[in-house]
């Protein structure tokens, strides 16, 4: 396999972008790309020249020189750039457990009358408590989805699940554990058809899946940038919100930052127009930096490159995993089917939690989701298929002396 992967490594167009990247020596093989992107080298100096330049030289200055605009001004890159959305409809600041609530919580108002929340039990965690938050805030339904969690949500169980009570529905593109992609445009498509609106975490999909955003009609979504977007750790997040629904809905944080006149220190609270309206409080100017980076480099290489070597990667290690780990009682807990996933494997076996710990001592950084599963997040990019080869090569070694 080590052969094999010298050789597609050989092959990578993407591969001169890689010494692009800040690497750790001790490190053998990092296959958790898609909890945590590396740094790029460019972003040291961006940082630092920002302190001695931007904030040190500017100072308060630098608010009327572009501070006040970087949400939407870096919203429109990363919608450009890898959501397919066009200018005016995503926004740059918070986390996205905040943006999560505030577009979960606008689009109930937004559908008064109705009183059932939908998301699925594989959900990842901030988007199953924020539904649950919303749903005992406004004296709503929550209705479970209970989804295989290898296969994800199937369209006979949204179907089941959707009715004219849904006010709300709210899912994963990539689901966390899996790794299973649902398709957005239909999915959607069947949550308006019943008047219902539809909020998308695309927190695993930013960045490594080619969206058309605009073009799929999606109406809102959120996502986190330290992933694929290799924002850092805290990195914001963003918010997408389609320019037709821009107006319909209510912020529900009202803050000074959101409204039509910041600096006129207004009694009341009056709305920005537009996207504009969705930010609460001061953005996170440092915090969005490294991400400028990540964009830039990122439309150099193309996102349908992107994707074409997310999916090689995602190919070899099911090859590799079916090959060697299978044989040693793992089990592939991802789609095999290439247009049902995103760009990380999950595999099982009852050893891998207790693994883990050896795993990171000796340079192998994948991390581990309950029950049993290790999750080799792939971000194509940085990643090597040598690197990926090294490092199932050691989960193989340890599961041959610990098996099930």
């Amino acid at each position: 396999m080590l052969d094999r992967a010298v050789a597609l490594d050989r092959e990578d167009p993407l591969a001169a972008y890689r010494p692009e990247f800040v690497e750790a020596p001790e490190v053998v093989a990092y296959l958790d790309g898609n909890s945590l992107g590396r740094p790029l080298r460019v972003t040291t100096e961006r940082l630092s020249a920002f302190v001695r330049e931007v904030w040190g030289g500017r100072l308060i200055r630098a608010w009327e020189e572009g501070w006040m605009d970087a949400p939407t001004v870096l919203g429109d890159q990363l919608g450009r750039i890898t959501l397919g959305a066009g200018s005016g409809q995503t926004i740059v600041g918070d986390s996205t457990t905040v943006l999560l609530y505030k577009l979960v919580r606008a689009a109930v108002t937004a559908r008064p009358g109705r009183d059932v929340i939908v998301t699925d039990t594989q959900n990842f965690p901030t988007d199953r408590f924020i539904v649950e938050g919303v749903a005992a805030e406004r004296g709503l339904e929550l209705r479970w989805i209970d989804p295989d969690p290898d296969s994800g949500v199937s369209e006979e169980e949204l179907a089941e699940a959707l009715d004219e009570r849904v006010a709300v529905l709210l899912l994963s593109h990539v689901a966390f554990r899996s790794g299973h992609m649902l398709d957005m445009k239909s999915v959607t498509a069947a949550a308006r058809a019943v008047g219902a609106l539809c909020v998308w975490d695309l927190s695993h999909s930013t960045g490594v899946v080619e969206l058309h955003l605009d073009r799929d009609a999606i109406e809102l979504a959120v996502g986190c940038t330290y992933k694929y977007l290799n924002g850092g750790p805290g990195a914001p997040a963003f918010a997408y919100v389609a320019s037709s629904l821009q107006d319909c809905l209510a912020q529900p944080i009202q803050g000074w930052m959101g409204a039509s006149d910041p600096f006129a220190m207004g009694p009341s609270y009056v709305p920005a127009a537009g996207i504009r309206r969705f930010i609460s409080g001061t953005p996170p100017i440092v915090g969005m930096l490294p991400m400028r980076d990540m964009l830039e480099l990122i439309e150099r290489a193309g996102m349908p490159a992107l994707r074409t070597k997310s999916l090689a990667l995602t190919d070899f290690v099911i090859g590799y995993a079916q090959e060697r780990l299978v044989p040693l009682g793992a089990r592939i807990a991802s789609p095999r089917e290439r247009a049902r996933r995103g760009s990380h494997i999950t595999l099982e076996h009852p050893a891998f939690q207790g693994m883990v710990p050896e795993l990171w001592a000796r340079g192998v950084i994948p991390d581990f989701r309950p029950p049993e599963g290790l999750r080799v997040g792939l971000s194509p990019l940085s990643t090597s298929f040598v690197e990926v080869a090294r490092g199932l090569g050691v989960v193989e070694e340890l599961l041959a002396a610990n098996p099930a």
